[in-house]
């Protein structure tokens, strides 16, 4: 059994008590406990207060104590949040009127009171004791911090983190959320005097279990389970010339860091979001230089070394695995042992054109949440590229896919083959000897390697990982599939996709 972690802060006012409570905010997530004990006053409606504005986003949103309704629940955006208070409850039973038994996975819980039902508060948990310090000041408290079970890491994590921002300087900085992505690491700004910081939380940790070959699907297909090849490429792409945050601080061992903020405006404009021509030109363009370049294949990190992963064929095949494995049962169409025989073949046929082509780094998620416009810089530093850890060595063609046939945003097709001319006449001005139909066809191979990836992504996303908003993108996914599946190079996959891969649910029909 996981032994209890505790460790103590003084808080010597609320806003200390916010900064806390915020920062404990970017360890935990739904089905985690969070207890908060103390005497009448102690301040244990003021931390659940700042925890939820925090998750909200909004400071004044209103969360009054749930002492008369025992329990308050919010649907925030990142996910539910449920507020208890147990001061008035004389029976352990009562906890299943009221819905906090069992407790619900699908929620973070914060509850006070918890000594008023010992026997059913969760073995693994989170707990905060608060007591009054008055030579500390008047509103001056300490908090006790205790992680029971699985919350044992996550106490030792907060104490860590609370470590790294006292030895930067950033531990009275007001907090602010900041949306997160598909992955396990969470983001906040950092707002002082003197400017604002981005601060990274990026645990250590796979994504999956080990079925890939005794491997993690993290590992199988070389996605980055730690912060260290964020650090390193960030410093690769800047010494050439690239827009990558700078990195001010960082707990290489922890998953820590303090970076650059390069603010909010993006490669997008209107609602639903379209491409600003300019923008997708220059992030083209900074496709087209790197590309140009011989770069290394491994990178300096701190005082030791780290190789680029390849891109390689196994890798390929795990993600395109993913559809079969994860939409294909979404859509009652499982594949048979020949069927599964006959796509795993055919794609291993596919690749070894784009494998043999000559490579590049592949930033790999290159596309608008991910690119930051940079106005007053200038050319391709008007653009800046923030998601970056999953960096392997593959075919030029892959991130020029990501750009122009972007998942999460529609890219009309006359804008993708204009950016696409664009960027075959910059690698010709630079090399003449590059192959304009040779990269067309590489291209739509890697088009169609990334999108019945993508299909299998999102439907995993959902499934496993409880996020059904990304199914919303299914119906873009399928049109560039079928835009890239219609290059004579796929006719052969082409008319097993029509034989075997049901639409996505929401698409009336395949584009033609």
């Amino acid at each position: 059994m996981t032994e209890p972690t505790t460790f103590s802060v003084a808080l010597v006012n609320e806003t200390a008590t916010a900064q806390l409570m915020a920062d404990l905010a970017l360890l935990v997530g739904p089905g985690d406990a969070i207890t908060l004990t103390g005497d009448l006053g102690a301040g244990k409606t003021t931390a659940a207060r700042a925890m939820i504005r925090y998750l909200a986003g909004d400071e004044t949103l209103e969360v009054p104590s749930p002492t008369f309704t025992l329990v308050q629940g919010y649907e925030l955006s990142l996910f539910p949040v449920m507020h208890a208070d147990l001061y008035r409850v004389e029976d352990e039973r009562e906890l299943e009127e009221i819905g906090l038994s069992p407790l619900p996975e699908a929620s973070l819980v914060l509850i006070e009171w918890p000594e008023r039902a010992p026997s059913a508060m969760p073995k693994d948990r989170i707990d905060i004791a608060l007591t009054h310090r008055p030579a500390l000041g008047s509103s001056a408290r300490a908090a006790d911090i205790t992680g029971y079970g699985k919350g044992a890491a996550r106490v030792a994590r907060l104490k860590a983190l609370r470590e790294f921002l006292d030895a930067s300087s950033y531990i009275g900085a007001t907090r602010k959320r900041m949306d997160g992505d598909a992955s396990t690491r969470s983001y906040a700004r950092l707002m002082r005097n003197d400017g604002v910081v981005i601060l990274m939380n990026f645990p250590q940790r796979p994504d999956g279990t080990a079925i890939y070959n005794g491997k993690s699907y993290s590992a199988a297909v070389h996605l980055a389970e730690n912060v260290k090849p964020f650090v390193a490429i960030d410093e690769g792409l800047r010494a050439q010339g690239i827009s990558a945050p700078a990195i001010h601080h960082f707990d290489l061992d922890h998953g820590f860091l303090i970076t650059e903020d390069f603010g909010s405006e993006g490669v997008t404009e209107g609602n639903p979001p379209r491409p600003i021509a300019e923008r997708y030109e220059a992030a083209t363009d900074v496709l087209a230089v790197l590309h140009g370049k011989t770069l290394p294949d491994t990178l300096p990190l701190a005082d030791q070394s780290y190789p680029i992963p390849v891109f390689d064929t196994e890798a390929l095949l795990i993600e395109i695995g993913l559809m079969p494995e994860w939409y294909l049962p979404d859509r009652n169409a499982p594949l048979g042992d020949k069927a599964r025989a006959e796509f795993f073949a055919m794609w291993r046929e596919l690749l070894k054109k784009p494998l043999a082509a000559p490579k590049t780094w592949i930033i790999r998620d290159y596309h608008s949440p991910n690119l930051i416009w940079l106005a007053d810089r200038t050319g391709i530093e008007r653009v800046g590229v923030i998601d970056f850890q999953d960096t392997v060595l593959g075919p030029q063609s892959y991130d020029v896919v990501s750009l122009l046939q972007d998942a999460r945003i529609d890219v009309p097709e006359s804008l993708e083959l204009t950016l696409l001319s664009r960027y075959i006449k910059a690698r010709r001005a630079d090399d003449a000897s590059f192959d304009p139909a040779g990269f067309a066809e590489l291209y739509a191979i890697m088009s169609a390697q990334r999108n019945t990836r993508l299909l299998g992504t999102f439907a995993r996303l959902n499934r496993r990982d409880g996020k059904p908003h990304y199914l919303r993108h299914q119906p873009r996914i399928w049109t560039y599939l079928q835009r890239s599946l219609a290059h004579p190079a796929l006719a052969h996959l082409r008319d097993w996709y029509l034989a075997n891969v049901p639409l996505p649910q929401g698409t009336t029909q395949a584009s033609p």
